[in-house]
């Protein structure tokens, strides 16, 4: 008897001190939650927030066609630019989701506009290029250089989200969808005809 007391007395011990460490751990843990980003202020904001998680809610406007591992979230106040390392299904444009992502940024500065430039000639010097397309880009990277001069700025910096997960808020309904209404409709009005 006196050997079940004591099995009894570490057994509830044991427990206790497995409860006092489950609730220390549990104060010791900081629930961070994601920042919403509003895709109206994402080009604003998103500096703040490089290399770090945060959310943004728009609607899917178009997927990739080459890969499908981009997409663009839009709304009528802006849109942001999402990439992933695994192709996204075509069956998400038009949907409202919500975009877990880490910010990334893209620099461009007068290394960078070089560089272009010497690759845009080559290009054009060995016939990649027609002269529209190398005057194209050369115009697009001036105007990269105007806007810094504009700005007063020594690099544009342009915002991407580098994908984690979605949740979908609001899914719009299929052609399936849309002619099945149609026919319970059909259905309906005929039942008034009926009556």
């Amino acid at each position: 008897m006196k050997k079940i007391l004591i099995i009894i007395g570490f057994l509830a011990l044991f427990i206790s001190c497995a409860d006092a460490t489950k609730k220390k751990d549990k104060e010791n843990t900081e629930v961070t939650e994601k920042p919403m980003i509003a895709l109206v202020d994402f080009d604003t904001k998103a500096g703040d927030f490089v290399d770090k998680e945060v959310q943004i809610k728009g609607i899917v406007d178009h997927v990739c066609k080459h890969g499908g591992k981009k997409l663009l979230l839009v709304n009528d106040e802006g849109d942001v630019h999402v990439d992933s390392e695994t192709r996204f299904d075509d069956a998400l444009v038009g949907d409202e989701i919500t975009v877990n992502g880490v910010v990334t940024e893209f620099r461009v500065d007068e290394a960078f506009i070089l560089q272009k430039e010497e690759d845009h000639i080559q290009n054009h010097k060995e016939g990649k290029d027609s002269k529209e397309v190398y005057d194209e880009k050369m115009e697009h990277l001036q105007a990269y250089r105007d806007q810094m001069k504009e700005e007063k700025a020594d690099h544009l910096s342009f915002y991407s989200l580098d994908y984690i997960s979605h949740e979908v808020i609001k899914a719009i309904k299929t052609e399936e969808e849309h002619e099945e209404g149609d026919h319970d409709h059909d259905k309906e009005g005929d039942q008034k005809d009926k009556e």
